[in-house]
């Protein structure tokens, strides 16, 4: 018995390295071209809901996905109203992963990490990374392989057999569902060990169903958790996944008889009869909500008040039909700089507020704004390409290369930011904390930072030679505080005044902060050197 609970335990282990992997590798792919698919997504409900469903087939996990749309609303790239299709589709898409254990994936899981594991070594860095992918695809299902090698023998044990197929109450399964899941943050792991259980005779419908709506509600358990540090939005959509999948428990329980008598319709098997129920449980929830979402929203908008700022995701300015005339279209592009410096700006905003108490859902939000912003950079020359192709005076050619530049330097803050907040979350993953006076020197440098941010979006707006020359002195200031920042840091290391650790970081957040002025710099420069 305990060497078949110490496999059933690695198997789940692996599983779950498995999945999380799998999903982390697969989002650093797909993330990149999220951005395409949520253009859709906005639109209709309906194409939210496909998005959610490519996602989560994709990233091989509903949580993952569920996630990685909070954090898209609480950044304010999508609405609440259009988070819920996608959300709907997430829990449509992780159904694929019990009916890949239905078809014995599993058996074929040692290949899929044998030639996974091969290319990962030794292929170059597209198909080491395919492979790596690969890989991490197999030992998901080896996981799943090993629970069935620790099961089996359990179908020789007359008491084993006689707990599994005996028709308990359907609130005990229920419940079990929820906590099980909820602890293991991925509802495949217990439907696929009762898909595992059903292919050897163990278990029964009747005894797994209520068991799979439980795990399906014990899934929200990653979400809430996120939501919970997310803006306002982000909580709704966290609790909009809850009420979706409360509901449909409702629903099934009430209706379990018809609900068990259908799925046998469908199917002999047992094994597949889990997977349908999983399956269906998910389609009953689209079916009742789809054409509600928008009623639902106003509904929560309602008993959860508060709104947060939607950030357009294309451009709002960069009219195609402005290219037929060039002064035209460059005007197109100065305004659409001008919400690229509010992006950097927002961006920066929420980096002061993780200067005095660092929250992960506020990086999240940064980094999602940056994506924005990097979108933006790619719109923005991609339109000036266009402008180029055109017959221009040197005034115009002159201002084209120019917000060339300027667009290039912006979507560089952007970075810099990024690269802050990443430090700040490394600070404090390893406690780290500045001395006094370390603090008041990056107080009063990011202070100084954020006016030079301030002065070189206006320039945009307006050339204005005075606040000019105030960039040119602000970033001679800076870069004087930084030099005198450094070696006081110096004097308190090796006075012991500070920990050893906060040097690097500390260094390392006033360089990128002296960037980003030197950047501020560059834009005034450039407007500075466009004749009137």
């Amino acid at each position: 018995m305990l060497q078949g609970i110490s496999l059933l335990a690695t198997g789940i282990v692996l599983f779950l390295f498995g999945m999380t992997k799998l999903s982390a590798k697969m989002q650093r792919f797909f993330t990149a071209r999220m951005r395409s698919y949520i253009k859709y997504a906005v639109r209709k409900p309906l194409y939210g809901l496909l998005t959610g469903i490519i996602s989560t087939v994709v990233l091989q996990s509903s949580s993952a996905t569920t996630v990685l749309i909070i954090g898209m609303v609480s950044a304010g790239l999508i609405s609440f109203y259009h988070s819920l299709g996608m959300i709907l589709g997430a829990d449509i898409g992780t159904t694929l992963t019990v009916q890949l254990v239905v078809w014995k994936v599993t058996e074929l899981s040692p290949l899929f990490i044998v030639v996974g594991g091969a290319l990962w070594v030794a292929g170059k860095t597209k198909w080491a990374s395919i492979g790596e992918a690969v890989f991490y695809f197999g030992l998901l299902f080896f996981g799943l392989h090993l629970t069935a090698l620790a099961t089996s023998p359990l179908r020789d044990n007359p008491a084993i057999i006689s707990f599994f197929q005996e028709t308990k109450n359907p609130l005990l399964g229920f419940g079990i569902g929820i906590i099980f899941t909820g602890i293991v943050h991925a509802s495949a792991i217990p439907i696929s060990i009762l898909v595992i259980l059903a292919q050897q005779g163990l278990v029964g419908l009747d005894n797994a169903l209520p068991v799979v709506f439980g795990a399906n509600i014990g899934t929200t358990v990653t979400a809430l958790m996120v939501g919970a540090v997310s803006g306002i939005n982000g909580r709704k959509s966290a609790i909009a996944h809850l009420l979706f999948k409360c509901s449909g428990a409702i629903i099934g329980l009430a209706a379990l008889p018809l609900f068990l008598s259908f799925i046998r319709f469908l199917s002999n098997s047992v094994a597949q009869q889990i997977a349908l129920g999983h399956f269906l449980f998910n389609l009953l929830i689209v079916a009742v909500f789809i054409f509600l979402l928008k009623p639902f929203a106003l509904l929560m908008e309602k008993r959860l008040p508060g709104k947060g700022d939607v950030l357009p995701l294309w451009p709002e300015y960069l009219d195609e039909e402005c290219l037929e005339n060039a002064a035209k279209a460059l005007d197109c592009v100065k305004k659409e700089l001008g919400r690229g410096v509010v992006l950097t700006q927002r961006m920066y905003a929420q980096l002061l507020q993780m200067m005095d108490e660092y929250r992960e859902g506020k990086r999240r939000d940064v980094l999602y704004v940056g994506w924005v912003g990097s979108h933006l950079r790619t719109e923005i020359v991609q339109y000036l390409r266009k402008v180029s192709t055109y017959q221009l005076s040197p005034a115009l050619s002159a201002k084209l290369f120019t917000f060339t530049a300027i667009i290039d330097d912006i979507a560089r803050i952007g970075n810099e930011i990024v690269s802050i907040v990443d430090l700040l979350r490394d600070k404090t993953e390893q406690r780290i904390d500045f001395s006094p006076a370390a603090k008041a020197e990056m107080e009063e440098i990011t202070r100084l930072v954020a006016e030079n941010m301030r002065h070189a979006g206006d320039l945009i707006e307006r050339r204005d030679e005075e606040k000019t020359a105030i960039v040119f002195r602000i970033e001679e200031e800076i870069d004087a505080k930084v030099r005198s920042a450094r070696e006081m840091h110096l004097v308190r290391y090796c006075n012991k005044l500070c920990p050893a650790a906060a040097g690097p970081i500390f260094v390392e957040m006033l360089i990128h902060l002296e960037r980003i002025s030197d950047h501020c710099q560059n834009i005034a420069e450039y407007i500075a050197d466009l004749k009137r």
